[in-house]
């Protein structure tokens, strides 16, 4: 059997597995199924250019003129110099080199301003980097980020991050906005477009200053994502050591992951992302059915525009993780928020920012579709929330086993 051969075999075994022993995955946020023709763009590079790109023989300098050729497409997708892009690891590894970079190139006594609902590899960096010198911008009751704030703390500030969707509610930040007003100001902006890329057109980012990306969240491999540098990178160049990626960082170049990174994220581009507003549609006809299933059940951040694929749900009773463990009983997998914060103690820092309790924020549970997601499994999702509540409540109104 050759390996074509064995890749369809194997993808009708995954595609049967999911789709006809009765699960429906509602946890794309956290991270996504490799999609067919990323798969098959790993299995051509590592077939055919699996060599490492910075040896000096003619099949290396194939491999680098394809991990050239790839960064190309990168930037034509997103916007800017292909030399602006930078293939790492993955969002986090992006986030610390930024942050890292601003940690020595601003002043010592320098304050950044960061978004309070970013992802943790934004926050987490930010405290690590800017210890006690982190402003908090300021948002409005959905957790969208106050334009007129970020403009009133530039003066006083030596960087901004602000997130493009966020990975819990859904939220869309007004990046373009941000991103202008910081570059007129000459102040860095970073954006973490990890759970925008895929799901919403990719145009424009390359505009908005640092960003980064995960492959893993858009239907590539995980272990692969990028950095775009902004204006300010001067100093960027050597910080962790060796040659690889123009100097910017060390290690040899997964050109397979990066491959299937730039083919999955051109895909979406090309074929799904046109989709939206069908699956926005899809989105809001659940949020009416869970919330008549779950009387009591409340949308956070009905009010504010957020990605068709998500919805957090506030219930109105019982811990996140009973009705998590209920609803994958009857085939619906879903999260209880960021996967990255769910071994963390305390609630979700996301919810806190919005003003929600400890209390509250352990009685939401988040659902996030793909887009071989269809309007059935939402309409069952919506109906298995009602058994669940059901089951919750020991079968008579009012009396909740716990």
């Amino acid at each position: 059997m050759g390996r074509v051969q064995a890749f369809h075999l194997r993808f009708g075994l995954w595609a049967f597995g999911i789709f006809f022993c009765g699960v429906s995955y509602f946890d794309h946020n956290a991270t996504t199924p490799l999609s067919p023709v990323a798969r098959e763009a790993w299995l051509r590079a590592q077939d055919e250019s699996w060599q490492n790109p910075s040896s000096p023989y003619r099949t290396a300098a194939q491999a680098k003129l394809r991990l050239e050729a790839a960064r190309e497409k990168l930037a034509i997708l997103l916007g800017g110099r292909a030399q602006d892009y930078v293939f790492t690891s993955g969002a986090t590894e992006g986030a610390h080199l930024v942050l890292a970079h601003w940690a020595r190139t601003l002043p010592p006594d320098a304050r950044i301003a960061v978004n309070p609902t970013e992802h943790p590899c934004v926050r987490d960096a930010a405290r690590q980097y800017f210890d006690g010198r982190v402003v908090w911008l300021e948002t409005d009751v959905h957790g969208v980020v106050v334009p007129a704030a970020v403009a009133s703390v530039l003066g006083g500030v030596g960087a901004v991050a602000v997130m493009a969707a966020n990975n819990e509610t859904g939220v869309l930040q007004p990046w373009v906005e941000i991103a202008k007003t910081c570059a007129a100001a000459g102040v860095p902006f970073l954006c973490d477009a990890s759970q925008w890329l895929g799901k919403l057109p990719a145009g424009g980012l390359g505009d908005a200053g640092f960003v980064v990306g995960a492959a893993h969240k858009f239907g590539g491999p995980k272990g692969a994502g990028f950095l775009k540098l902004g204006a300010q990178a001067e100093g960027l160049r050597g910080q962790t050591g060796g040659g690889q990626e123009n100097g910017h960082r060390g290690g040899t170049e997964n050109f397979p992951g990066i491959a299937a990174l730039v083919a999955a994220l051109a895909e979406a581009e090309q074929k799904k992302v046109f989709l939206e507003t069908e699956r926005l549609g899809w989105r809001l006809a659940f949020e009416r059915a869970a919330v008549a299933a779950v009387p009591g059940a409340r949308v956070v951040a009905a009010g504010a525009d957020r990605l068709w694929n998500t919805v957090s749900l506030l219930l109105p009773f019982a811990d996140n993780t009973r009705w998590v463990a209920r609803l994958d009983r009857r085939g619906f997998q879903v999260s209880t928020g960021s996967a990255c914060s769910t071994a963390k103690a305390g609630p979700s820092h996301v919810l806190a920012a919005m003003g929600y309790t400890p209390e509250e924020a352990r009685r939401v549970v988040r659902v996030s579709a793909g887009w071989e997601t269809t309007e059935a499994d939402w309409r069952a999702l919506a109906a298995a929330l009602g058994e669940a509540a059901a089951e919750l409540r020991g079968g008579a109104p009012g009396v909740v086993t716990l």
